[in-house]
C-alpha cells in the first residue's frame, strides 16, 4: 500500500505541469545568458542617449527655433532612441524564437512546456519587460541631461507640461510593442534573418517608401495605419483639441498611435501562436 502510494505521488510530480512563473524564469535565464541581448539592449541606450545629447549641444549650431515649441524638444529627446530603437527591439523580439528553431534548442523548450502558448507568451512578457524597462531608463535620462541645455535658450520641456510625460511614456512603451511584434514575426517565420529584414520593413523602410506613392486613399491609409508611422506619433506631443486620425491629412494622434500599434504586436503574436501550434517544430 504504502509503495502504490508513493508511486502515485512520483507520477503526479513527474506529470505535474510547471507554473508559468516557472516557464518565465526560463525565458528571462535565455534572454540574460545571451551576449547578443546585452548588445542589443547596450545599443538602444547609447543610441539612445548618445543621439539625444549630440541633438542638445549642437542646438545652437544647427539654428535655435525662433518660438519655443514642446513638439520640437521632445521629438529631439525621443526620436534617436525611437528611430534605430525600434528595429533593434524588433530584432530581439526575432531573435528570441529564430535563434532556438536554428539552433534546435525549441524541441527542449517545448517538450518542457508542452501547452506551446505558454513559451510563447513567456517569451513576449520578457522581451517586452526587458526592452520597455531599458527604454524608459533611456528616454528619461536622456530628458534629464539635454532638458537644461534647452532650458538656457527657452525651450525647456519640464514633464508637467501637457503631452511631455505621455510621449516619452508612449516612445519607451512602442519600443516594448516592437520587441512583441519581433518575437511573433519569430515564431512566424522560424528565421532570424527573414524576421529582421520583416521588422525594418514594418518600422522603417515601409514608412519611407509610402511617403512617394502617389496620392490616393489607398497610399494615406497605407501611410498612417504601419508601424513605424504609428510608433512615431506615439513619442510624439500632440496639439490638444486635434482629431483622432486625418487620413487625408496624414495625423496621427498619440491615442491612434496606440491602438495601431498594438494591433500590429497583437496580430504578429496571433500569426506567430497558430504557425506553433499548427506546425512540427
Amino acid at each position: 500500500m504504502m509503495s502504490l502510494i508513493t508511486k502515485a505521488h512520483r507520477t503526479d510530480a513527474r506529470t505535474r505541469r510547471p507554473p508559468f512563473a516557472a516557464t518565465l524564469h526560463s525565458e528571462w535565464l535565455k534572454l540574460t545568458s545571451l551576449p547578443s541581448s546585452f548588445l542589443a539592449l547596450g545599443g538602444i541606450l547609447a543610441i539612445g542617449l548618445g543621439g539625444s545629447l549630440f541633438l542638445a549641444l549642437t542646438l545652437e549650431s544647427s539654428g535655435v527655433p525662433s518660438v519655443p515649441s514642446l513638439e520640437r524638444t521632445i521629438g529631439d529627446v525621443t526620436i534617436p532612441m525611437v528611430i534605430l530603437g525600434q528595429i533593434i527591439a524588433g530584432i530581439l523580439g526575432v531573435m528570441s524564437m529564430g535563434a532556438e528553431y536554428s539552433s534546435g534548442a525549441i524541441q527542449s523548450t517545448l517538450l518542457a512546456s508542452p501547452k506551446r502558448l505558454r513559451a510563447l507568451w513567456a517569451k513576449a512578457i520578457v522581451a517586452c519587460g526587458a526592452v520597455t524597462a531599458v527604454a524608459l531608463v533611456t528616454v528619461f535620462a536622456s530628458w534629464a541631461v539635454t532638458n537644461p541645455v534647452y532650458a538656457e535658450f527657452g525651450l525647456d520641456a519640464p514633464l508637467t507640461s501637457p503631452g511631455v510625460l505621455p510621449a516619452l511614456l508612449g516612445a519607451a512603451a512602442y519600443l516594448g510593442l516592437c520587441a512583441v511584434f519581433g518575437v511573433g514575426l519569430g515564431a512566424l517565420v522560424r528565421s532570424t534573418t527573414a524576421g529582421a529584414i520583416l521588422v525594418f520593413v514594418a518600422t522603417l523602410l515601409g514608412p519611407v517608401l509610402t511617403s512617394v506613392l502617389p496620392y490616393s486613399l489607398f497610399s494615406r491609409v497605407l501611410r498612417v495605419m504601419l508601424l513605424g508611422n504609428a510608433g512615431d506619433a506615439m513619442s510624439r506631443v500632440t496639439a490638444e483639441g486635434g482629431p483622432f486620425l486625418d487620413v487625408w491629412g496624414g495625423h496621427i494622434s498619440a491615442g491612434a498611435g496606440w491602438l495601431f500599434v498594438s494591433a500590429w504586436a497583437a496580430a504578429a503574436l496571433i500569426a506567430g501562436a497558430v504557425a506553433l501550434t499548427k506546425r512540427d517544430a
